[in-house]
């Protein structure tokens, strides 16, 4: 007869088991003091918690302050911990509630899939959730949803005490300007900050720029609200902020329906309330330092409210520098008696020492487009000919083929995904197997449909460049030679400058091909 004999598992094997490294995610969504110290009890609560479990290892702490939860993107904390999850510092995740973790279904759920592909699992202390061992997606779907729609109707409320607090005129300034400080509810000037608000109003007066008093502030060492760097568009906020004559223009932005907010252009009501406290400059030193800055943007050119810095000169927006990246910037420069204007990258300005490019004169650059131009409208045969001819060329029958198999692979997914919930519904399914099952069957829809924008877009682009040559063409094939810089004919085909040197750039066309010139 047969003899069994058991043997026990190594209580030793069991002792060198890996233990699990677990995280917390904490946020809270203002940065309130009653908001911060919930944040501070949560911290403590879950490293206390973690480190309780003698199964696990504490792997950190992850949080956001004062920011909202409606969209990931904007918490620097959370994407820091996908990223650890990625690099694989982390096995586990613990988090108060889905409110807490994401208050879109959208980011929830995708959160959630690219955690379970990673390998990586998240506790919902609240709703008492595993994406571990939890049936279906559909509780998490539910259950986030009612989270997004919480958000919604918290931010709906919050809207209408606003607006009955505009109306009424108790709201409160949610962060004085620089120059003043919040002391009981009240905007209080701070003295020390005034003063640099007042020498600020009075250097504009006296005929002085924004980006000559930005330089000078930063040579004195003054230090700005935040502790950030005194910049041309700081002192230009400075100069049309209402407040530092005493009054206060409420519901200067909004905030739309999906949480993206947008300065407020006669969309929304808004509302004056004169001498709502101390002013810092007179009425008349406001108001002429007005004028003379609509006066200057005339004479530059310059329309309030329009898109000044990128349109206002052919070249704006549009010179890169080769070497850091950076835009260029027009600048005046003088040699003796004579003044011409240079072009120079903005990062070798402000940090010569991160970037040695040197300034490009703006009559080379006119110089070097009229040269690039000439030499298209002669060999057009030559160099925009054959391009079109190649473009037309490539055949776009296998991207529209495989477009067709992929709306037929994604049809027959949708088909299995139906026979899946099927068969759960008589019985026929365990509960896990559907899960697992049907998971996978959605992970290889997305990748389908992947697929099918990524082809999509490529002969797009292609239908696109063919274009673009064919317009350049036609124009070369009519044109004469160009004596002169034309910034109307720069701004139709170029599509950015790249400088390499002093003595040479490249012309990015629209058409999608780059020509360099020599200067």
């Amino acid at each position: 007869m047969k003899k069994i004999t058991r043997i026990d598992k190594s209580s030793e094997g069991t002792a060198l088991k890996e233990k699990l490294r677990v995280a917390a995610y904490c946020r809270v969504s203002t940065d309130s003091e009653e908001q911060l110290v919930s944040l501070e009890t949560q911290k403590l609560h879950y490293e206390a918690y973690i480190k309780a479990n003698p199964n696990w290892e504490f792997a950190g702490l992850y949080y956001d302050e004062g920011i909202s939860g409606t969209k990931k993107e904007k918490r620097s904390e959370l994407l820091r911990l996908i990223s650890d999850c990625e690099h694989k510092k982390i096995d586990f995740i613990v988090t108060k509630s889905i409110s807490r973790f994401a208050r879109n279904t959208t980011d929830c759920l995708e959160l959630v899939r690219k955690l379970v592909d990673l390998g990586v699992y998240i506790y919902f202390e609240k709703e008492n959730l595993n994406t571990k061992s939890m049936e279906s997606e559909l509780m998490l779907s539910i259950l986030s949803g009612l989270a997004e729609s919480e958000s919604v109707s918290i931010a709906e409320n919050n809207k209408w005490s606003v607006q009955r607090r505009f109306q009424n005129g108790t709201y409160k300034i949610s962060y004085p300007p620089y120059g003043y400080d919040y002391v009981d509810g009240e905007m209080v000037v701070n003295k020390e900050q005034a003063e640099v608000v007042k020498l600020i109003f009075s250097e504009v007066l006296s005929g002085k720029g924004t980006q000559k008093i930005a330089e000078e502030l930063i040579q004195r060492g003054s230090p700005t609200k935040r502790g950030g760097k005194w910049t041309s568009t700081t002192i230009r906020g400075i100069l049309s902020n209402e407040k530092y004559v005493g009054d206060v223009i409420l519901q200067k932005t909004y905030t739309d329906s999906h949480f993206n907010r947008h300065t407020n252009r006669g969309e929304k009501d808004q509302y004056y309330i004169k001498n709502h406290h101390e002013a810092i400059i007179s009425r008349e030193d406001f108001d002429a330092v007005e004028l003379l800055i609509n006066q200057r943007g005339k004479e530059k050119g310059i329309e309030k409210g329009s898109d000044k810095y990128q349109n206002r000169y052919p070249f704006s927006g549009k010179i890169i520098c080769s070497e850091c990246g950076s835009t260029f910037k027009r600048r005046v420069h003088s040699c003796g008696n004579n003044k011409y204007i240079a072009w120079c990258c903005s990062k070798h300005l402000s940090q010569p020492a991160e970037c040695t490019m040197l300034f490009t004169r703006e009559k080379d650059v006119e110089f070097a487009f009229v040269t690039m131009m000439n030499k298209l409208i002669f060999g057009r045969k030559f160099i925009l000919k054959p391009l079109l001819d190649g473009l037309r060329g490539m055949s776009k029958s296998d991207s529209l083929l495989r477009i067709k198999e992929l709306e037929k692979l994604i049809e027959k997914n949708a088909e299995q995904k139906e026979m899946l919930v099927k068969l759960m519904a008589k019985g026929y399914l365990e509960p896990a197997l559907f899960n697992k099952e049907n998971n996978e069957l959605q992970m290889e829809a997305d990748n389908y449909r992947q697929q099918q924008e990524t082809l999509t877009h490529a002969i797009n682009g292609e239908l696109s460049k063919v274009q673009e040559v064919s317009r350049l063409l036609k124009f070369t094939n009519k044109a004469e030679m160009l004596n002169a810089f034309d910034g109307e004919l720069f701004s139709e085909y170029v599509e950015k400058i790249v400088v390499f040197s002093r003595t040479e750039i490249g012309f990015q066309l629209k058409c999608g091909i780059t020509l360099r010139e020599r200067m």
